[in-house]
């Protein structure tokens, strides 16, 4: 923009000193335009005479560079011409002519350099201002605070540029009124002209609110204030004002007064008493049913003194209880008896809360009250029937344990189909091949090698039968383990050449063993079938080439961190497989008895249900990790235990006597054999006599003492642990050993229910059935072995 003439002189005069080399340019300028002009007129003859022409010369040097400079060019000038006085007008002196210029020049230096002063001050000044005016605008522009002025004679107006930003207004648009009209919102158009005009009439202008329409269809809320001026005769002439965009504070306004009429909505809505009180405890909000319930005006019922209401029962302590919740500052619960509007006695509990203002101050307190009159009522009714439950309660608990013993009776004989249904495919199995193989032996006796296959074949079949007895034992717990205090990697390693054989040429399998010297308190028999179980359910889910990996490792399990386990110190032993994985729905299942995914044949359903009974009689459980599509991994948790590993295993069967009747590894023994089953009773017999021993039979404990009493010569006694009658092979054993000190005893038993309870503390070994003669010799062997060394 162009400078005005005010703005030249500004400019011209810089703020502080300039630097010595300009100040020295400009005024050597200066005064060489002055001598240049004076010599272009004159001549150069007369260029250095004392002249008029060096005063501009004066005047530029002391505005620009400062007084001294105005004269340090007036000396030059005097000096000047001083040394060429025949430069000089013609019929002056040189003196006189050199003292009215140095005067002359003098009073111009000193009136330029007050000058150059007035323009210095007038400059900051200037720049002050510019700078109060940018900080204006900038706080016009932060609280969108727009100024205004109406020549009201004229009907001219000047607008800040933050109003025709308030406005939506371009800022070339003119400052007029119907300029703002046509901004403002249709519906309020009117409103605000009547109230300008009212304002001129009166000479005061009263705040007015407004809404504008921007070019983009934003609707903006306007406060206009101002005020009104009056000329010498009293005539309104000029007004001024600020308008300010309130937009957001009024719909914070509007939100706040519609939050009100929800909450007053919700209030007079609620069946229950509602208010809030003040400091003071005086009510400033009741809602209708609080008004309902006295009978009056709303007016009335804010200060309303309930204790005209209150029972004289309970009026004492009411007002105790009140004083001090409210004392507290704390929410607080009061009960008692207020009177209705119907003169009706209804009991009242209220609650009262703190409430606290923006700035966390307590501003008093609101509050609910609702009627408890029938749970009053309840409670006193309860009290009088609570002696009549009591009475009825040992009827009813009667009746629920009859319900439970039916229950469970059903329970039972539904397992017992279950079991029915599982098993007798599998044995009905195991049966074909040992009755099948016992024919062909009948019919071919005199084919030894047909014969020898089909003994081994019917031996199979047998152990199969043992195990899947096994697991049904295991399942049920009523299989007795035998712990012993075991290296899980030892024991792992053991079974490795049968566990391979189990995962066939399907899966490739690997162990990692990682316990260390870790040890675990198990049944080393029953933990191998568990985990040959694991090893089998995983070769049936992997596809060809799939992988079996078996790892142990010693761990602390927190409590809680694995489901039905206790926390403690555990063996892990994990088998995991890349086969299908399983369904969470299928793994909520799997240790259920019976419960199998195979095709009808392939599996009984026992296998989990074992390994489950084997780890929880253990004493620790067992955990899944599966899921579709990302194979399984089933872990075993077995507790353990700080004791050294038992080094010495089961001996060796000793092979069978060349010779029959001479007992492998020891003497011929008369042997007292106590069994109820003929059939066993005749098996074992056969196997004795095989193994070389004498064999006295007794088909029942009766029996048994009937022929020690009567002097039967007996080294050893073999007694079933279920024996007919009132006493067990245990009982028989300690009465046996009653009348002869000394004599050995193996207990043995196929199956252990009550009886397996007094057999824990005895102190002779137990021979589980089914057994093979050589695994009867080393038992025999054992227990003598041992009552010799008690005997030395």
């Amino acid at each position: 923009m162009p400078l005005t003439p005010v703005e030249w002189p500004l400019r011209l005069v810089p703020r502080r000193s300039p630097s010595l080399i300009r100040a020295a340019t400009i005024s050597v300028a200066a005064m060489a335009a002055a001598i240049g002009s004076r010599g272009a007129i004159l001549g150069w003859d007369y260029a250095l005479g004392l002249s008029v022409t060096y005063f501009p010369a004066f005047i530029i040097a002391t505005l620009y560079a400062g007084q001294r400079w105005g004269w340090a060019t007036l000396a030059f000038a005097l000096l000047a011409g001083l040394i060429f006085p025949n430069a000089l007008p013609a019929g002056l002196s040189g003196p006189a002519v050199a003292i009215m210029f140095g005067l002359s020049g003098a009073v111009t230096v000193l009136v330029a350099a007050a000058l150059r002063g007035v323009l210095v001050r007038l400059g900051e000044a200037q720049i002050e201002l510019d700078a109060s005016e940018a900080r204006l605008q900038l706080a016009q522009d932060a609280g969108d605070v727009g100024l205004w002025s109406w020549d009201l004679v004229t009907g001219e107006g000047r607008w800040s540029p933050t109003l025709y930003k308030n406005l939506g207004l371009s800022p070339d648009s003119p400052a007029r009124m119907g300029e703002l009209l046509k901004a403002v919102h249709p519906d309020d158009r009117e409103a605000l002209r009547l109230s300008n005009l009212e304002a001129v009439r009166v000479g005061r202008m009263n705040p007015t609110e407004y809404r504008v329409i921007w070019p983009d269809g934003q609707v903006r809320w306007l406060l206009t204030r101002g005020e009104m001026f009056r000329d010498d005769q009293g005539r309104v002439v000029r007004a001024m004002g600020v308008n300010i965009d309130i937009t957001e504070r009024r719909l914070a306004f509007e939100r706040v007064r519609e939050s009100e009429a929800r909450f007053r909505a919700l209030a007079d809505s609620a069946p229950v008493l509602l208010w809030v009180s003040k400091t003071d405890g005086k009510r400033e909000f009741v809602n209708q049913a609080y008004v309902d319930y006295l009978g009056v005006s709303y007016d009335e019922a804010i200060n309303f003194d309930w204790r005209q209401r209150l029972h004289e029962e309970d009026l004492p302590r009411i007002l105790k209880e009140q004083v001090a919740g409210e004392a507290s500052r704390a929410a607080f619960t009061l009960e008692a008896r207020y009177r209705r509007v119907d003169g009706e006695w209804r009991w009242i509990r209220s609650i009262s809360q703190p409430r606290y203002g923006p700035t966390q101050e307590f501003i008093g307190f609101i509050g609910i009250g609702f009627d408890v009159t029938g749970a009053k009522q309840a409670e006193a009714d309860l009290m009088r029937i609570n002696d009549l439950l009591a009475e009825r309660i040992e009827a009813a608990l009667a009746e629920r344990d009859a319900v439970e013993a039916q229950l469970r009776h059903a329970q039972r004989l539904e397992a017992v189909g279950q079991l029915t249904g599982g098993v007798a495919h599998d044995f009905n199995n195991l049966l074909t091949v040992i009755i099948g193989a016992l024919d062909l032996m009948q019919r071919h006796p005199e084919d030894a090698a047909r014969r020898e296959r089909m003994v081994e074949a019917a031996q199979n079949a047998a152990r199969r039968g043992e195990r899947l007895t096994q697991q049904l034992l295991a399942f049920s717990r009523r299989q007795a383990l035998k712990p012993e205090a075991v290296q899980i990697d030892r024991l792992v390693a053991e079974s490795e050449p049968l566990l391979r054989r189990a995962a066939g040429e399907t899966a490739v399998l690997t162990v990692s063993p990682g316990a260390g010297e870790a040890v675990a308190m198990i049944d080393p028999s029953q933990f191998e079938a568990a985990l040959m179980n694991l090893v089998v359910n995983a070769r049936d889910a992997v596809d060809q080439g799939g992988a079996i990996r078996i790892e142990t490792a010693p761990c602390e399990l927190a409590e809680g961190e694995a489901p039905e386990i206790a926390a403690g110190a555990y063996v892990s032993v994990t088998v995991r497989d890349t086969g299908v994985g399983m369904t969470p729905d299928i793994v909520g299942r799997v240790f259920e008895p019976f419960f199998t995914t195979k095709e009808v044949g392939k599996g009984t359903g026992l296998g989990l249900s074992q390994v489950y009974g084997f780890a929880r009689q253990s004493g620790g459980g067992v955990a899944i990790d599966t899921a579709p599509g990302q194979g399984a991994a089933v872990r075993l948790y077995l507790p353990r235990v700080r004791a050294q590993a038992e080094t010495a295993t089961e001996a060796d069967p000793a092979p069978r006597a060349a010779v029959a009747g001479v007992s492998p590894g020891g003497p011929a023994l008369t042997i007292l054999l106590v069994e109820d089953d003929p059939e066993v009773a005749d098996m074992v017999t056969a196997m004795l006599v095989e193994i070389g021993h004498h064999v006295v039979r007794a088909g029942g404990t009766t029996a048994a003492l009937d022929l020690l009493r009567g002097g039967q010569a007996a080294d050893l006694m073999i007694t079933d642990l279920v024996m007919p009658g009132l006493k067990s092979g245990v009982d028989l054993a300690h009465e046996a050993v009653a009348l002869r000190p000394g004599l050995p005893v193996i207990l043995s038993s196929g199956y252990t229910a009550e009886a397996m309870n007094s057999a824990d503390g005895a102190p002779w070994p137990l021979l589980r059935k089914p057994y093979s003669a050589d695994v009867l010799a080393a038992a025999i062997r054992r227990t003598m072995g041992r009552n010799s060394e008690t005997i030395s």
